[in-house]
């Protein structure tokens, strides 16, 4: 945080050009959501490099992660309750040129978005064992198309775009997990600096709760705001993808949100994925 010379604090913000991400900042990047004596600063970049900058000793105030990350980088952050994006029985999922049943799917080579995603946290829970080799999520469906990788791991909207480009889905991990625990798969959500104070915390949380509320509710101006981020996605599939990661959950986890990022980190740890324990805690 900056303190500017009349006082203003000023509060960096990180987060993905993603549809999802974009659609829920747009009250406060527009300044529809003003909180007086703050001024919040915008820097956009895809996750897994926020995943890796806030490894760097709080890179930034406020970031948007994979919840994956969270146990790497608890000792300088806390989770918001706000701003997270949930599959409620659907998720980042499998696909291949073929079909394969499951146990042949844990034998393939598997291209992934990034080794601290949520995503490739459930792939080694499903599949321990599975060989991976980390690709840009947006070259993942052309190398698998290819013949590089004999699969791939989508995030964003190629979860909904697959099938256009010939490709078969495998695994849900987000329906797996649903199967496995009942709960929902938290897959990304947002981090504040826990040395900002629990003031600034509680007021920068509740400054993004309601930029999303705004989105929720001027649903159409924030996915034109959005859009102009994601120039090559079909508007009608981005509004349906914010549907899916930008709802009631994104306002507030609730508790079987907050029971699904605990148990899918204790589990990441107890399976030997994740180095250390994860001390879950939340602001707001």
């Amino acid at each position: 945080m900056i303190t500017t010379e009349s006082g203003i604090k000023e509060i960096s913000i990180a987060h993905s050009p993603d549809s999802d991400d974009a659609f829920m900042f747009y009250g406060l990047a527009t300044n529809k959501i003003r909180v007086p004596g703050y001024k919040f600063v915008h820097n956009l970049t895809d996750i897994e490099t926020l995943n890796h900058l806030a490894l760097k000793e709080a890179f930034y105030d406020v970031t948007a992660i994979s919840f994956h990350a969270y146990p790497y980088l608890q000792d300088n952050y806390a989770l918001m309750t706000c701003g997270a994006s949930v599959g409620d029985n659907y998720g980042p999922m499998i696909v291949s040129t073929h079909r394969h049943s499951l146990d042949e799917v844990k034998k393939l080579r598997i291209a992934v978005p990034g080794t601290l995603t949520t995503a490739y946290l459930a792939l080694k829970l499903f599949a321990p064992d599975v060989e991976t080799v980390v690709v840009p999520f947006e070259k993942i469906i052309p190398a698998v198309l290819a013949g590089e990788y004999q699969a791939g791991l989508l995030i964003h909207e190629g979860q909904l775009t697959y099938a256009n480009d010939g490709l078969v889905k495998i695994l849900d991990l987000g329906q797996w997990w649903h199967e496995e625990t009942g709960l929902p798969l938290p897959l990304g959500g947002n981090v504040i600096r826990r040395s900002l104070g629990p003031e600034i915390m509680l007021t920068t949380t509740q400054a993004i709760r309601d930029s999303i509320r705004h989105a929720l509710e001027h649903r159409e101006p924030a996915l034109d705001y959005a859009m102009q981020f994601a120039q090559e996605v079909d508007p009608t599939l981005a509004n349906r993808y914010v549907g899916m990661y930008v709802n009631e959950r994104t306002l507030d986890l609730g508790d079987d949100g907050r029971e699904g990022v605990r148990k899918l980190l204790e589990l990441g740890y107890e399976r030997g994925i994740i180095p250390h324990r994860a001390q879950v805690d939340f602001v707001g």
